[in-house]
């Protein structure tokens, strides 16, 4: 089963290594693993996307949980949330009819061209996995991608439930 962890710690050296080291021992894939400053310098928040057994997940998460940098961790594909990612992708666009396609699919996805060069584009997409899998294959289908790259999942809970240490009235 594929899960979205957020985990919000402290933001010290090592912090990151004694999470992914608890998952290395457990011989555990991370698919996706994100991390930046919170609105307070000194928390960190991480978001890991995983898949697998979901008895060894649980025992993983009770171990990160004890680790004395982290504060909070929840597992957001219990409840409600929203998830993204970010994709860079440059694709080859020679000749004006694949300009062209490469334009209309990018703006029937909602991406941006970020850059122009004399025969490659660079385009920005955001949205989740399935929506960003679908935009490669359809521009692959178009036109030659030279290379891509992807933020990895980043995800939030709805409604009024935080991962803060602030009190949200």
């Amino acid at each position: 089963m594929r899960r979205i962890l957020a985990i919000l710690l402290e933001n010290e050296a090592g912090s990151l290594s004694r999470i992914v080291g608890l998952f290395s021992q457990r011989a555990f894939n991370i698919e996706s693993l994100t991390v930046a400053p919170t609105e307070d310098d000194s928390l960190s928040r991480i978001t890991i996307v995983t898949k697998g057994n979901d008895k060894i997940l649980e025992q993983i998460v009770k171990q990160v949980n004890k680790l004395i940098d982290v504060i909070k961790i929840t597992d957001l594909t219990e409840r409600s949330h929203v998830e993204r990612e970010l994709l860079l992708i440059k694709v080859l666009a020679m000749s004006d009819k694949s300009r062209t396609e490469v334009m209309r699919i990018t703006d029937i996805f909602r991406g941006a061209i970020i850059d122009i060069g004399k025969q490659v584009y660079t385009i920005q997409l955001t949205g989740n996995a399935d929506k960003l899998n679908a935009f490669i294959a359809t521009l692959s289908n178009e036109t030659e991608i030279i290379e891509s790259v992807r933020s990895g999942c980043v995800g939030i809970a709805r409604g009024e439930k935080a991962l803060s240490v602030k009190i949200i009235i």
